[in-house]
């Protein structure tokens, strides 16, 4: 059955077509022109326990961002439509998601992670007649789960994540996934201009699991930094191995 979007997905779509609405857009200096374009999608879409959106876990086995959860996304490849068409893409080979069934809503504004030299572009869609997601290359991909956004705004779900003593933005606890870092601080963002967020504890502060941060300490601080809502950081002590989530 086919289903149409929410009122709420409207106000986000027409939220995110003006930069002013992301708090980090007016500090993050734009990359080179070398700068390597990626997109990911945002898929929300009607689940059994409401409204959802489409997350992954990485798996557990990655050199870099181990078990971290991410929307499905990479790069822009030259035979890419867009950004829309690679986040389709990358969903269809991440997590088994049918590009035909998919309604894309927005392009959003940029987001530019200097010290990974990425290009970053969220792309809003909503899931017009889901199916089951199947988690792609197991190697890759561990696990893809529709997250209810009842979960996601429920207060008690949602915390300020902490990596070695330092800030790193918006932190959820929901279907059994921590989600940090860059998705994080997407899905904080989004849902707040779409009028879903409720008050929560900002006071209250959670340890990122170690599990997830199985890298070196120089890589660890990069990422950190990086990733608190498309923080320009300025890095020339050598090549960057961090990844976009």
């Amino acid at each position: 059955m086919t289903s149409s979007p929410p009122a709420w997905l409207d106000r986000l779509t027409e939220a995110v077509a003006d930069p002013r609405h992301h708090p980090a857009l007016g500090t993050m200096t734009p990359p080179g022109p070398d700068a390597r374009h990626s997109a990911v999608l945002v898929l929300f879409g009607q689940g059994e326990n409401g409204p959802d959106v489409l997350l992954t876990q990485r798996a557990a086995t990655l050199r870099s961002h181990a078990g971290q959860v991410a929307f499905p996304g990479g790069r822009v490849d030259p035979g890419d439509a867009g950004p829309a068409a690679a986040a389709l893409r990358e969903a269809q080979e991440e997590a088994g998601v049918d590009p035909g069934e998919v309604l894309v809503r927005a392009e959003c504004a940029e987001l530019f992670l200097n010290v990974t030299n990425f290009r970053v572009t969220p792309v809003i869609g909503w899931w017009q007649r889901p199916s089951a997601p199947v988690p792609g290359d197991p190697g890759e991909v561990e696990r893809v789960v529709r997250v209810p956004l009842a979960e996601l705004t429920d207060p008690a779900n949602r915390f300020v994540t902490h990596f070695r003593d330092r800030r790193a933005g918006p932190g959820f606890e929901a279907s059994g996934l921590f989600v940090w870092g860059f998705t994080g601080a997407v899905l904080s963002w989004m849902l707040g201009l779409a009028g879903l967020e409720e008050p929560w504890d900002r006071t209250r502060i959670v340890q990122v699991p170690e599990q997830q941060v199985r890298l070196s300490a120089r890589q660890e601080l990069r990422r950190d930094l990086i990733e608190q809502q498309g923080l320009s950081v300025h890095d020339t002590s050598g090549p960057d191995e961090v990844e976009v989530p």
